[in-house]
Parts: structure tokens; sequence; C-alpha cells
């Protein structure tokens, strides 16, 4: 197997950090547009 031995909390996690707000800022964004889609098919269709 591997020679060295598993020590909890020394794994580099960078990738997986910036996987992590990537995918929160994609949703951010996604959200606002959706909320402005709506908001528009609100005010134009009244």
């Amino acid at each position: 197997m591997a020679d060295e031995k598993f020590e909890h909390g020394k794994m580099d996690t960078t990738a997986q950090e910036k996987a992590y707000d990537g995918f929160i800022k994609g949703s951010i964004y996604v959200s606002c547009a959706a909320i402005a889609v709506l908001i528009i098919m609100a005010v134009f269709n009244s």
C-alpha cells in the first residue's frame, strides 16, 4: 500500500475549496438571473 501513514488534517484541499467557491458563485448567479426573470415577467405581464 502506501509508505506514508495518514494524518488527519494534512491533506491539501485547495482544489476542493476552489471548486466549492466556483459552485457557490455559479449558484448565486443563476439564482439572481432567475429572480430577475421572474421580476421582468411580473412587470411586463401585468
